[in-house]
């Protein structure tokens, strides 16, 4: 087992536990190194548990079980409210400082709508304020990192100041709001909203500093999207948006065209400009907000770390991929590719720019750090994948810990780390040995099948649909990449020149007279072949391309006289290259005797 970390000088660190749900109920495990069933918590065993979260302390878990929900306290596994009142809650959210809790539910039959989305104290169990909310996409009430402001979307952005539900204190209305972001981070508190272009307009998203909602503090408008997703970093300095159509006029990619944007909230904007074209599939904040990595390109991906400047910063190469997460530390980045990829994950060491480890789990839905950024847990759930469901735990180095999986007739539908607080666990310094690596062999793969036909070329390594690039470290440097066409060409004159030199230097001197080599090359015409002994009557490149071009010129005047002779009209210039023939083939005999 790995040593048990240490928070602070002699505390030693919680071991977060790791909550799983599916047809066996709701139940939790704890991490490494204890990697056994969290023997405070009762399992519920209800096949209808709907939906399950940590406050993000980590310090209370809820989950609803289509009876009542259920929220206890750990580590101790306390049970501190039953609401039996809405057995059919399908959302669960917990308020940044574990104050209040959110539950949201479907409405149900034809009549008017009724309050659907409501807010808990936790303290008291009471309900302080319920609201109709149809949709589920974007039902999530909105909380700063201190809760002084709350928020939540009708038509406009309702804001509601020190937990005081009782009256809105500000709203922000914006026509035609599609979404909005409240930032994180310390005051001034800043609201980004997107509103989606209308017939032929451009779309934009504005950030507002709150109470200031007269003049945004940036605002940036595109015409290539029909959504957007607003993602700011932990500070709420900045935010990445990223833009999608539905429909790639260019018909390059089935997904539709996206763009990736940079706001910064001094009203400085970018466009994140990415050396390969395709799709974006995954973007990741560092936890210091000084940076953030994205996948992106047609299959292989690249990865590329950029500043808050939008320039790359690293480039990982290509790869099987379609994630980028850093852990909480912000010390460890995963690439790892999901879905119809094979489930490679390769661990980096961020601050040294090295390669950890590289694994695969294969038919991986799920991937998620441990909050102690150590470790991090894959899984198989349903509805993705309904078969082989369970989960793996890992170590940073590649080492696989734990592994459970659910029966043949089970499902597992949802798996998360418990949550704490930034600067519950420090960053660890880590340490690989080369000893560590015995994780990373992989599974000899089998031949790639070749044609009989191919077979006889004897090739030692199988052909590629796509020319992989490696990590920015471990490039080749090649000089001649910044070279213009005409430095190129004359630099090529001049190695060639260099290198024709070296081999006439290299050459032993002929030692017989110019009598005797006159008549070696005429006994060479007679004879159609050079005798044995005539090592140094090799044609110079110079004269073996003019007879090139002799004999090719030759070949052609033979067609047109067959042509002629077919009785095919001629052009002058034609004739006239028959004409020449003559000369050609004297020139041709000169040129074989003299070399």
């Amino acid at each position: 087992m790995f040593p048990v970390r240490l928070c602070g000088s002699n505390m030693a660190a919680p071991i977060p536990s790791l909550a799983l749900r599916g047809t066996q109920g709701v139940s939790l495990v704890q991490g490494p190194p204890a990697l056994r069933d969290n023997q405070a918590f009762t399992r519920d065993q209800s096949r209808s548990c709907k939906v399950m979260a940590f406050s993000p302390d980590g310090s209370l878990f809820a989950w609803c079980n289509g009876q009542q929900v259920t929220v206890v306290r750990l580590p101790s596994g306390e049970v501190v409210h039953q609401m039996e009142e809405h057995p059919r809650v399908v959302g669960l959210l917990f308020s940044p400082l574990s104050t209040y809790m959110a539950t949201w539910e479907v409405i149900m039959g034809k009549g008017p709508p009724y309050p659907n989305l409501h807010l808990w104290d936790l303290k008291t169990g009471q309900k302080t304020k319920s609201f109709v909310h149809k949709r589920q996409t974007d039902w999530e009430p909105q909380w700063t990192d201190d809760e002084t402001l709350c928020s939540h979307a009708v038509n406009e952005i309702h804001l509601f100041e020190n937990g005081d539900f009782s009256h809105i204190a500000r709203k922000l209305d914006v026509q035609r709001v599609a979404g909005y972001k409240l930032s994180p981070g310390p005051p001034p508190y800043k609201i980004a909203v997107y509103v989606p272009g209308q017939k032929g307009g451009p779309s934009f998203v504005r950030v507002f500093q709150y109470p200031d909602f007269g003049t945004p503090l940036a605002n940036k408008s595109f015409f290539k999207a029909d959504k957007a997703d607003i993602r700011w970093n932990k500070k709420g300095s900045g935010l990445l948006v990223l833009c999608a159509t539905e429909v790639d006029k260019t018909g390059q990619s089935y997904y539709g065209e996206q763009n990736l944007h940079y706001v910064g909230a001094d009203g400085v904007s970018s466009i994140v400009q990415l050396s390969k074209n395709g799709p974006i599939y995954s973007t990741d904040w560092s936890p210091d907000s000084a940076e953030f990595c994205v996948v992106y390109g047609f299959m292989p991906a690249k990865a590329t770390i950029f500043n808050l400047k939008c320039e790359p910063v690293f480039d990982f190469g290509t790869g099987p991929r379609n994630l980028c997460s850093y852990n909480p530390q912000g010390n460890i980045l995963a690439l790892a590719g999901f879905g119809n990829l094979r489930g490679n994950i390769e661990v980096w060491d961020r601050r040294k720019l090295q390669k950890i480890a590289l694994v695969q789990a294969p038919d991986t839905t799920y991937f998620a750090w441990s909050p102690d950024g150590l470790h991090f847990v894959t899984a198989t759930t349903s509805p993705r994948l309904r078969v082989g469901n369970g989960y793996k735990i890992w170590h940073y180095t590649g080492h696989q810990l734990d592994e459970k999986g659910v029966g043949s007739n089970d499902e597992l539908w949802e798996v998360a780390w418990q949550m704490y607080q930034p600067g519950v666990f420090h960053e660890a310094q880590l340490s690989y040995h080369p000893a560590m690596a015995a994780a990373q062999q992989q599974e000899a793969k089998p031949a790639v099948y070749r044609p009989p036909g191919a077979r006889a070329l004897g090739r030692s390594t199988p052909l590629k649909l796509h020319e992989e690039e490696p990590p920015q470290n471990e490039r080749v440097e090649n000089k001649d990449e910044n070279l213009s066409k005409a430095a190129l060409k004359n630099k090529k004159k001049r190695e060639a020149k260099k290198a024709k030199q070296q081999q006439q230097q290299q050459a032993p001197p002929d030692p017989r007279s110019q009598e005797q080599r006159d008549a070696l090359a005429m006994a060479t015409h007679i004879l159609g072949t050079p005798p044995p002994s005539v090592t140094s009557t090799e044609v110079s490149a110079d004269a073996e391309k003019k007879i090139k071009g002799l004999k090719k010129k030759l070949r052609q005047i033979e067609q047109l006289k067959e042509q002629q002779k077919s009785g095919k009209q001629l052009e002058s210039n034609q004739l006239e290259k028959i004409k020449g023939e003559a000369a050609l083939v004297k020139e041709l005999e000169q040129l074989e005797l003299g070399s």
